[in-house]
């Protein structure tokens, strides 16, 4: 197992006696009063924690007492639980024996806010994307049938899980096979933010006349179904787990719960319950003072701005406006906005219907999660050369989430889409600019990249496809995609205390990339290309093959991310320590040189 930033780490929490050391085991021997203290200690940790190093806060709070009862009625890791989406895992966390560990979570060496199979062998999945739970679920029940493993086969489906389409596949099959499978279904009515789900909103409203409307769908599916139970009832829900273990076949437990349960200004929260927030004071629920100006803000500007110029222009969102930065688009013009749940696949095919019907969609998503609709962006957008404009949040290297949300290969992905184009701002004042050019745009997509950090202090900007030459010098040329253009400008700081004047450009498009920037590159002997996605196939490979297959003696350096799975911790950290920062750069440049 890896080993784990403790309590007693910088940042550490106190650990109450009853956490300490809590095992599965020690809850199957505590007795109804010990277990409700129990659940309020955990909740009173959980915002403790939350508080001081940021994370998902109300998923969490809402699952306390259903966690406790899986554990104790089922034998976890013999009996397999599969939690999705796996941010409703720190209850889990906690009564599996890492309570110790909660004072470094997230943060660099400590507990992964997901599952995780290195810290216990209690974390089967490390799936912080949502609707695979039952995929993986149905996996593991048929390799049973074929005696590979023993157990039940357990999986928690919530926070909007059921809105993905992969997650609708899996219990079909489930169904068809009559696969023993226990799928408890968590309704808080909620993802990120309420849930966009007709089945949902059906079931919950139809359960208050008749608790047994929401069956006719999963029986429909071969599946059994109970409930709905109180998600806070720890005693309702252990008998009805108890009754759905003894099933033989695939039933579906449907449990409701309270979004932010027990702590005020997370029930109170009425845009996400806290779904996740970062370090904040715990007595107000305020965040603690932030830096500057975010580029998302600055989309969120950009795109209200663009409304009121362009009728046609529509957002959708896949579950995540206010991260995205729609949060304001959707309060202005309802009708022109479209969250379609956890269900990105079918947001960029819409998308793609708008686009044909004359609309202007602008698709706002994670760059990690657009990975979900490579086959719809590449064939269903690209192949029609459609004009839809993608704006990928949360680019590059991420920081605390860890591996499943770096935005690492979109870069990479997206150069290979015949007709795109690919716009990286390197400030926030460049992202109303692209924006504006973008829909002006009408023979192909284009998507514009921006990280999560915080944009440094306010540049100067360019226009359409054309880079921005920053500085000029000789010998050397550093070209700095996006947020990196501040890194190069530090490393050539750094070069010219060594005597080596070097140019620095934005190159503003990745592609298709400016030929006046790329000839002027070519009076460099060495042109070093900074990004903050893997460097196999990203931004430096377009410039090595448009150098290189000119005839041009020179030497393309390429600085990025290797292709691997980073861990979580602080974005400048993660980014020094792949050589990333301006002295990391520097020492790249001068390697070479000294190496001629």
């Amino acid at each position: 197992m890896t080993t784990l930033v403790s309590a007693a780490a910088p940042g550490g929490l106190e650990v109450p006696r009853s956490l300490a050391g809590l095992t599965p085991e020690g809850l199957r021997h505590m007795d109804a009063l010990e277990l409700e203290t129990l659940a309020e200690e955990i909740r009173r940790f959980l915002v403790a924690s939350v508080a001081n190093n940021g994370g998902h806060l109300g998923s969490n709070l809402g699952v306390v007492e259903l966690t406790l009862a899986l554990h104790r009625v089922f034998r976890s890791p013999q009996d397999r639980i599969v939690w999705d989406t796996g941010h409703q895992g720190y209850v889990h966390k906690l009564v599996t024996g890492r309570a110790d560990h909660f004072g470094g979570l997230r943060r660099a060496g400590g507990l992964s806010g997901y599952p995780n199979r290195a810290e216990s062998p209690h974390d089967l999945v490390e799936n912080s994307h949502a609707s695979t739970g039952l995929s993986y679920a149905y996996g593991m029940a048929a390799a049973g049938v074929l005696g590979r493993g023993d157990g039940r086969v357990v999986v928690v489906v919530g926070d909007g899980a059921l809105t993905g389409g992969l997650a609708y596949e899996a219990l079909n099959n489930i169904g068809a096979l009559g696969l023993p499978v226990v799928v408890v279904l968590n309704d808080n009515g909620r993802s990120y933010a309420p849930t966009i789900s007709a089945l949902s909103t059906a079931g919950r409203v139809a359960a208050l006349v008749d608790p047994k409307a929401p069956a006719g769908f999963f029986e429909a599916l071969g599946l059994a179904y109970q409930g709905p139970v109180d998600g806070h009832d720890l005693s309702a829900l252990e008998d009805a787990l108890t009754d759905a273990a003894r099933h033989r076949g695939p039933v579906v437990l449907h449990v409701h719960t309270v979004k932010g349960r027990g702590y005020r200004f997370a029930e109170t929260d009425e845009a996400k319950c806290l779904h996740d927030i970062g370090p904040f004071d715990a007595d107000t629920g305020v965040p603690r003072a932030r830096g500057g100006r975010t580029y998302t803000e600055a989309f969120g500007e950009a795109i209200l701005a663009e409304a009121e110029r362009v009728p046609e222009l529509v957002a959708i969102t896949a579950a995540m406006d206010g991260p995205t930065g729609l949060s304001a688009f959707k309060a202005r013009y309802p009708e022109r906005f479209f969250d379609v749940g956890i269900a990105e696949q079918h947001a960029v095919t819409a998308a793609a219907g708008m686009a044909m019907a004359g609309l202007r969609p602008v698709v706002a998503i994670y760059s990690t999660f657009l990975n979900r609709a490579w086959d719809q962006l590449y064939y269903d957008v690209g192949l029609h050369r459609l004009p839809v404009v993608f704006c990928l949040d949360r680019a590059g290297i991420t920081g605390d989430d860890g591996p499943s949300h770096h935005g690492l290969i979109d870069l990479a992905l997206l150069t290979k889409v015949p007709g795109m184009t690919v716009l990286a701002p390197a400030c926030a004042e460049e992202v109303p600019v692209m924006l504006r050019w973008a829909l002006a745009q009408e023979s192909g997509p284009v998507a514009i990249r921006w990280p999560k950090t915080e944009a440094p202090a306010p540049r100067p900007v360019g226009h359409g496809l054309a880079g921005r030459l920053v500085r000029a010098g000789d010998g050397v040329c550093l070209i700095g995609v996006g947020k990196l253009l501040a890194a190069c400008e530090e490393a050539a700081d750094l070069l010219a205390a060594s005597g080596i004047a070097a140019s620095v450009w934005d190159p503003r498009a990745v592609i298709p990339l400016d030929q006046v920037m790329l000839e002027h590159a070519r009076r460099h002997e060495i042109v070093l290309v900074a990004e903050d996605g893997v460097e196999a196939g990203g931004a430096g490979a377009q410039v090595a093959a448009a150098l290189t297959g000119s005839g041009w003696g020179g030497r393309v350096l390429i600085a990025g991310a290797p292709v691997a799975y980073l861990p979580h911790g602080r974005p400048a950290d993660l980014l020094a320590d792949l050589g990333l920062d301006g002295a990391g750069l520097a020492a790249r440049v001068l390697a070479r040189l000294a190496a001629r």
